[in-house]
């Protein structure tokens, strides 16, 4: 079974066993496919688990904060307020005048007037005459401060209606009491003022006030400390020879507070609904973030859990959640592709160990075998030969365990050295130079089509060197005498091609995907045990680590018949730019 299927990436094609594959739609609805202890695991924690998820309770409590912090923000400045209170304040103040206009025109004009003694006018008919809004409280004041009439003591005309406008309701729910409780406690430890003072009575401030309206000014004064806010205002009541008294005008007990609190009334129950969509939104929101990230982590240390225990090992299997277009998706298929990656160098491992004890035991046979029969040889010349074969056999496996010890190094040099920028050119040049010698010492012509500009590259110069080191050699070995190796590059557009041909006897066709395999090896029999098989595989792994390609190919005239024998081999290796 593949890789890929052991991981779930057949999205068309559900297993008969349901064991290996994970698709998408099986871990939205699992049906056998994934871990029982998943499943359960799943299960327990249900849509949301605030418990078992720090990150679902951290949004739930972030998203919650803002909020509250919000709607705090606007009681605690309670800029209605002040604004309530100035309005109000105005208002009172153009009461109490007109109040008092209506005194100063029920005195006569010609004669004294005694608010006192009643001469020229009754105090208590005329505030009984004047339409009063309800909840204010009137008191009229001789100039020796004493109380001539009050609506205290008197019935007073009620203000008609005015069409249009209605009193607000001001009753409130149990849950906004409390609410409004809190706030009155919490605003109460912050408040700065000086609460424990006595109450003072709306007579008491009203007669303070007499002083200074006496004297021909409208006085405003508020009260905080009594239970509800009082606001009184205070203005003379001027008669043709002087100021003859005092009307006060006071504001219900608490009417600024009741105003306040229904405004507030109005933000909590606007609070709480917002509150409870925040909540909603937000486990939905955690629902949506927490639980599939709890997936991915839990089905990566059920994996792990099982792999440690040495219990029945089985590949992790990571759900697909790649259909997500967030990044929640982007992270389901990055642990999967390294899940895919993880396992493909797992069995890689696994074939190369396979492969790397094949190849041994051949060599290791021939040993054996000479060595065996070195006790049976009786001339000297059975001896020479067998010594030969032993030590070529030798030979050949110190060259295998070199290029083995090589190629498994390979991977983790690969990670761990810099790639830097290089001129390609200049690298073959001198490669070139170097192996034309060799070429010409058997006989073999070497030609070299390099441009002259140069070509910049990145990755790792060496290993590079490396890959074309083992085509040039590989072409020059497969050469008699009278052959030609060239080599080519040009540059296309955003990649470079780097061409190593030679007028061999060709690869065969069967063989054109397999030279690339590890120890594999199309050589002559003189050939034999002089090459590991491992060098192209190693060139292909150094080529497609820099993002590269390589392949082989006969050559042949355009015209030639596929059939026909090759008029050589061609190696080409394309880099990007």
């Amino acid at each position: 079974m593949t890789l890929a299927s052991d991981i779930g990436m057949q999205p068309t094609r559900r297993s008969d066993q349901g064991s290996e594959i994970v698709l998408g739609e099986d871990w939205d609805r699992p049906a056998g496919a994934v871990e029982s202890e998943l499943r359960d695991a799943r299960a327990k924690r249900g849509f949301v688990a605030l418990r078992g998820s720090p990150l679902a309770r951290k949004i739930l409590v972030f998203n919650t904060i803002a909020l509250v912090v919000l709607v705090g923000g606007v009681l605690f400045v309670n800029s209605f307020r002040d604004s309530l209170v100035l309005q109000r304040e105005r208002a009172l103040a153009v009461e109490a005048q007109l109040v008092a206009d209506i005194f100063e025109a029920s005195l006569p004009r010609t004669a004294p007037a005694n608010l006192v003694t009643g001469d020229g006018i009754d105090p208590e008919e005329v505030l009984g005459r004047i339409g009063l809004d309800r909840g204010l409280d009137v008191y009229v004041y001789a100039p020796d401060a004493s109380l001539v009439a009050s609506t205290d003591s008197i019935e007073t005309a009620q203000a008609p209606p005015i069409e249009g406008i209605t009193d607000p309701n001001f009753t409130t729910q149990p849950i906004t009491d409390f609410l409004n409780w809190f706030w009155d406690v919490i605003a109460g430890a912050l408040s700065s003022s000086d609460t424990s003072r006595q109450p003072v009575s709306v007579p008491d401030m009203a007669e303070a006030m007499i002083g200074e309206a006496l004297e021909g000014v409208t006085v405003l004064r508020g009260s905080a400390s009594h239970p509800g806010a009082v606001f009184i205002a205070a203005t003379p009541i001027e008669g043709p020879n002087g100021i003859v008294g005092v009307v006060t005008v006071a504001t219900a007990a608490g009417e600024i507070d009741q105003l306040v609190r229904a405004e507030r009334e109005q933000v909590l129950q606007i609070f709480f609904v917002a509150l409870l969509v925040a909540i909603g939104l937000s486990l939905l929101l955690a629902a949506n973030i927490a639980n599939p990230l709890a997936d991915l982590a839990a089905a990566a240390e059920l994996g792990r859990d099982k792999n440690a225990r040495k219990m029945s090992p089985t590949r992790v299997r990571i759900p697909d959640l790649t259909g997500r277009p967030d990044e929640i998706g982007r992270l389901s298929g990055a642990l999967r592709g390294m899940v895919a990656a993880l396992y493909d160098r797992i069995d890689g491992n696994e074939q190369f160990a396979a492969d790397v004890a094949h190849e041994i035991k051949n060599p290791l046979a021939s040993l054996r075998s000479a060595v065996g029969t070195m006790h049976v040889a009786r001339t000297d010349d059975q001896r020479k030969r067998l010594l030969e074969v032993i030590e070529h056999d030798v030979r050949r496996l110190d060259r295998l365990v070199s290029d083995i010890s090589n190629a498994s190094r390979l991977d983790s040099e690969l990670v761990k050295e810099e790639e830097e920028e290089f001129d390609l050119v200049r690298m073959l040049t001198n490669l070139a130079e170097y192996n034309a010698e060799d070429a010409r010492g058997r006989g073999i012509e070497f030609i070299s089509d390099l441009p002259a500009e140069p070509i910049r590259v990145q990755g790792l110069e060496g290993r590079l060197a490396q890959v074309f080191v083992n085509l040039i050699t590989n072409a020059i070995s497969f050469c008699d005498t009278g052959d030609a190796v060239r080599i080519w590059a040009r540059q296309r557009d955003n990649r470079v091609l780097v061409v190593v041909e030679d007028t061999g006897p060709g690869i065969p066709e069967t063989a054109l995907t397999k030279v690339f395999n590890r120890f594999y090896s199309e050589r002559p029999v003189q050939q034999f045990g002089d090459h590991s098989g491992l060098g192209l595989a190693i060139s292909k792994q150094i080529v497609e680590a820099h993002g590269g390609v390589i392949w082989a190919e006969n050559i042949r005239p355009t015209e030639a018949d596929m059939t026909s024998d090759p008029l050589g081999a061609r190696f080409v290796v394309g880099l990007p730019l």
